[in-house]
């Protein structure tokens, strides 16, 4: 498809331009040094909102729908330390709105760190309420419950799924796909691979389906954080296909949805050694700031694909960066791991 019909057909949605402009693309010297390819990052951990993260891309469209149905309080869900709902929250209190998030702790843990600081925080800091649920399994149905409660209230509340990733915020990766063709093409880069980290699948699916319009050539590798590659593929596609619906453009038939679940044990929100490892290789090597629930588990992958040459070719390799650095006050004694 011509790039500019697709930017036309995303053209049709409302959204807030919350991001102000492109996040930057970056060559990581001396990560490449280290690794002996060169490694760049896409700086989405620079959006302008609330220390950062994909989520503001989705927001733009939700947000935006919210407020054409005259929406005044928002209600969504995550773990305790979501930087999703992190981001819901505050975006709520820049637009007026009041915001109920349902908080799962997936670990079971008792420590105050987790339950206390990072993410946690900033939802007290921005005046979240809170309601804390001893399981999120039926997510959807907990968020209506809660929106029909504020209904019978007389409040317009807004559900926002987990990690926003539904067609309508998933948009929001689509659009930043075209950002980044953009960015490649005037650069004159040629990458063997895109790695990120593919959770809720919003963003995986929009940058997927952008990229195999835009760039069908550039594999766009999502390393799972939280589920198998057979229980994340069905995810993925789901969305790819709503979207193409949503877009009323045809899914490439050939379109790839590549996945690596090597990397997200023991589930999702506890680190691992590979993770961590990770986390302080970029702080020490770069000063780039991961975390080890997503973007730690996301660069093992990458870099253990350098490692075990399983990224195709000998060209650059892109890695997106979703943010979540405020977690990493959340898992202090990990990231003091010796």
């Amino acid at each position: 498809m011509n790039m500019a019909t697709l930017s036309s057909r995303l053209d049709a949605f409302d959204r807030l331009n919350l991001m102000g402009a492109a996040t930057p693309l970056q060559r990581l010297p001396r990560l490449s040094d280290h690794v002996g390819r060169d490694v760049y990052v896409k700086r989405d951990d620079f959006t302008p909102i609330a220390m950062g993260g994909n989520k503001l891309r989705k927001l733009e469209y939700l947000a935006a729908d919210a407020i054409r149905n005259k929406a005044d309080v928002l209600v969504t869900a995550g773990a305790v330390q979501s930087n999703h709902v992190r981001q819901t929250a505050a975006l709520a209190a820049q637009l007026g709105l009041d915001c109920v998030a349902l908080l799962q702790n997936p670990l079971g843990t008792a420590c105050d760190d987790y339950l206390q600081s990072g993410n946690r925080l900033l939802l007290d800091l921005v005046g979240t309420q809170v309601v804390n649920v001893d399981e999120l399994d039926n997510a959807d149905q907990q968020l209506d419950d809660v929106a029909q409660r504020l209904r019978e209230e007389g409040r317009r509340p807004y559900v926002i799924p987990i990690g926003g990733s539904n067609a309508l915020g998933s948009l929001g990766y689509v659009r930043a796909g075209l950002e980044l063709e953009q960015q490649i093409t005037a650069a004159g880069l040629d990458f063997s691979a895109v790695v990120l980290a593919s959770g809720s699948a919003g963003t995986h699916a929009g940058l997927a389906l952008a990229l195999a319009h835009a760039l069908p050539s550039l594999p766009v590798i999502g390393v799972t954080v939280s589920r198998t590659e057979s229980a994340q593929r069905p995810k993925v596609q789901e969305l790819v296909q709503s979207l193409g619906t949503l877009l009323d453009i045809d899914t490439p038939p050939d379109m790839p949805i590549e996945l690596w679940d090597e990397y997200y044990a023991p589930r999702y929100g506890e680190p691992n050694r590979g993770g961590q490892d990770a986390v302080r290789l970029l702080a020490q090597t770069e000063g780039l700031l991961l975390d080890p629930v997503y973007t730690g588990k996301a660069m093992a992958g990458l870099l253990d694909g350098i490692a075990r040459g399983r990224l195709a070719g000998d060209g650059p390799v892109l890695f997106l960066h979703t943010g979540g650095a405020p977690a990493l006050f959340a898992y202090r004694n990990a990231c003091r791991m010796d």
